[in-house]
């Protein structure tokens, strides 16, 4: 056992506690099966971090299988539980945009979920995994002509429209074809939540959805998610199935949830009763959370879904109307903790970085940070540059008994923001050659990856039942020289 005496370092953020044993393993973190061995090393399913990186190499997305059904099973089982009385269970959408390859795809229709996609190629993933048009939704704010036609040939469930200029052309090339589309209307209820926080405001200042306030329009008193409304009962090309909203990501409390749920279902009996129409259909988006770090707490699906139906079945009773079928759509809680990406140490150094106050009662005084280089980082997980997030590290090829030391988890590319993990406890004796594990990279991270500094994105392996297998090969050098056309066209 190393020393648990150390004392927290004046460069960590607050909420980075010193560990009382630098090898545990927090398990809110990891996937069902990760543990260590009689070695001390991290395994999952039983196979050993230095059996992974001798078969498949690293960096490499190490995904438990299991974990990921039981994750998708439970959505599906908890809410359709809590709205089995209300309105005979639940569509639970699976968001591909968090990670999507034909196994996943695979995966997710023999739990019982559907689809959600943002794009041809999302489409295309899902059609040779064999998902079937009406189990699949397509999103996003920008669809081209061909996605919309491609939704169309195979007969989506659902196209999710998210401006009057995009309802518009829906509805003629839906009419063009002499076919009819179904429609869900994106709207901004003006509720935003991230992490245990949610705002309420009365206008939405981005790209996504239709207005909800009254002014969004020119029309005097008249919203862009009623003008929406209107617009698509005229239309013969649309089938208005109902409303859809996201307000947010990363998010641990159901209140926000509610308050959008309680402005839809206002918003949906004006229309049903101004318009003499039925909207059938409501979605809640997603956005759940998940822990990144010890101190996040995210919260089962069976405790989201009945504060969510308890909202749902009351407002419906208030305003006296039908309760729609409610979808929602679920990505990083199912899949993102499923998920660590192992990777190999390389050079490792140490700086003094300036800290005000101290133990001394100097100004400034200087303290130790140690960077620790991986042979991975912002190419496959882009997430820490871009929207600052946390993540956790730990030392998976062996057990330490070394004091645990302030460290930043960088990668190899060429710029000061390539950072996995920007403050962590690792034992002070790492070094080369050692291997390291980041929990919850399932989410957003190859989804995002890309070749920058010409590095191979890695591998994806599924884990389950003592078997790992490859269901995304990593690249080669060969697979970046195929799209380059040489100099014989320059």
């Amino acid at each position: 056992m190393q020393d648990t005496n150390s004392t927290a370092s004046p460069l960590a953020p607050e909420w980075l506690a010193v560990p009382g044993d630098v090898n545990a393993l927090h398990a809110p973190l990891w996937a069902e099966g990760v543990n260590r061995d009689d070695a001390g090393e991290l395994t999952i399913d039983g196979i050993t971090a230095s059996e992974l990186k001798a078969q498949f190499g690293t960096p490499l997305f190490v995904m438990s299988e299991s974990d990921f059904r039981s994750r998708a099973r439970a959505f599906k089982e908890a809410f359709d539980s809590a709205f089995e009385d209300i309105c005979g269970g639940v569509d639970v959408y699976y968001a591909g945009k968090s990670f999507l390859c034909t196994a996943v795809a695979s995966w997710v229709a023999d739990e019982g979920l559907r689809l959600d996609t943002c794009s041809g190629g999302e489409l295309a993933v899902a059609a040779r995994a064999g998902i079937k048009g009406p189990d699949l939704g397509l999103h996003g704010n920008n669809k081209s002509d061909a996605e919309i036609n491609r939704a169309l040939d195979m007969k989506l469930g659902r196209i999710v429209v998210d401006s009057l200029d995009e309802l518009d052309r829906v509805a003629k090339i839906a009419s063009s074809r002499g076919e009819v589309a179904n429609v869900m209307l994106r709207l901004t209820p003006g509720v935003h939540a991230h992490t245990h926080e949610f705002i309420a405001t009365a206008h939405e200042d981005q790209k996504f959805g239709l207005s909800m306030a009254d002014d969004s329009t020119d029309q005097a008193g008249l919203s862009a998610a009623e003008e929406a409304v209107a617009a698509a009962t005229s239309y013969p090309g649309i089938e208005l199935l109902g409303l859809h909203c996201h307000i947010g990501s990363q998010i641990f409390e159901p209140d926000g949830f509610a308050l959008a749920a309680e402005k839809l279902l206002g918003f949906l009996a004006r229309m049903q009763e101004k318009y003499s129409m039925t909207l059938p259909e409501l979605d809640l988006g997603g956005g759940h959370g998940i822990a990144y770090t010890p101190v996040d707490t995210p919260r089962p699906p069976a405790e989201i879904a009945n504060a969510l139906a308890a909202v749902v079945r009351s407002k419906c009773a208030e305003l006296g109307i039908v309760p729609p079928r409610i979808s929602i759509e679920p990505g990083r809680a199912i899949v993102g903790t499923s998920t660590f990406t192992l990777y190999e140490v390389g050079t490792l150094k140490t700086v003094r970085v300036d800290a005000p106050g101290g133990t001394t009662g100097q100004e400034n005084v200087t303290f130790p940070r140690r960077y620790v280089s991986v042979d991975g980082g912002m190419s496959d997980n882009a997430r820490p540059v871009l929207y600052d997030a946390d993540y956790s590290a730990i030392l998976a090829s062996r057990e330490s008994s070394a004091a645990p030391q302030l460290s930043r988890v960088v990668g190899k590319h060429c710029e000061s923001g390539d950072i996995v993990v920007r403050d962590v406890y690792l034992p002070e004796d790492v070094a080369a050659g050692d291997l390291l594990a980041v929990p919850g990279t399932g989410a957003y991270c190859w989804a995002l990856s890309s070749n920058y500094n010409y590095l191979a994105r890695p591998g994806v392996v599924a884990v389950r039942n003592g078997s790992a297998r490859l269901i995304v090969r990593g690249e080669t050098e060969e697979d970046l020289l195929n799209r380059d056309m040489g100099v014989a066209n320059v």
